[in-house]
């Protein structure tokens, strides 16, 4: 882990129409962190990626990415946000969806660059799904849909990649086969994802950040279900994906 910050977060305190949804939030994200965001529903967890990303504004205290705002600090970050409007209807191709994630350069649908086609091939080529740009949005698989939207998160070429419940939805061999993906890219990135889910606890998070209005940063190592059952205030039980039950051979 770099000690450089690409995400400094002092003293924030967000709420929603007088209802406070975060207090007093202070958080620090490395370069080439893996960042896992957890906590119940309506914790907070969304609306902490959100002032990440700057759609959403502090009532009080700084959010910053890079040095800057994360307004200025855009370009350099790939979202993928927890709910995309795809029409399986619509004739589009799986290279278009991911050519979306060129638009911040300045330009509209359909004037796309050779730079921006090669990026798109790029990030196809980094989640697997190289072969397939010709191909229609509704024949993916529900694995293959999720790697598509990753792909279109990295088509900026982001240093920092942010995810909304990127395994929500998918059965447990699928969401495991992303997470080695998210492995793999954080060998160049920055990545934070945000899940409900206690589950998935996977040895290749170095951080959790547990959200629930107040926010508390602890090393893998030290999250149990004890503690997850504080944050969800009930009985939870917690599945390492890096340990097997006794008599049980990892593959």
């Amino acid at each position: 882990m770099s000690e450089q910050a690409v995400i400094t977060i002092q003293h924030v305190n967000f709420g929603y129409s007088r209802a406070p949804v975060l207090e007093d939030v202070n958080l620090t994200v490395h370069e080439r962190d893996f960042i896992w965001v957890v906590g119940p529903n309506g914790g907070g967890k969304t609306t902490l990626l959100k002032l990440m990303l700057g759609l959403l504004q502090p009532a009080k205290g700084r959010v910053e990415v890079f040095g800057r705002s994360p307004e200025e600090a855009r370009s350099r970050i790939g979202y993928m946000p927890q709910y995309v409007d795809i029409d399986p209807h619509f004739p589009v191709s799986v290279k278009d969806i991911v050519l979306m994630g060129r638009l911040g350069n300045g330009h509209g649908f359909g004037r796309y660059t050779r730079e921006d086609k090669e990026a798109a091939d790029r990030a196809l080529a980094g989640v697997g799904l190289n072969e397939m740009g010709e191909r229609h949005f509704s024949t993916l698989s529900g694995g293959q849909q999720r790697r598509l939207l990753i792909a279109r998160a990295l088509a900026s070429e982001p240093e920092i990649l942010m995810l909304d419940e990127p395994m929500a939805n998918l059965d447990l061999v699928v969401a495991e086969d992303i997470q080695g993906l998210l492995h793999h890219l954080n060998e160049k990135l920055t990545v934070v994802m945000v899940s409900h889910d206690p589950a998935l606890v996977s040895k290749n998070v170095k951080n959790v950040i547990c959200v629930n209005r107040t926010v508390a940063i602890h090393p893998t190592c030290e999250v149990d279900s004890r503690m997850l059952g504080d944050l969800y205030r009930g009985q939870v039980r917690m599945v390492r994906h890096d340990q097997h039950a006794e008599g049980e051979q990892a593959e």
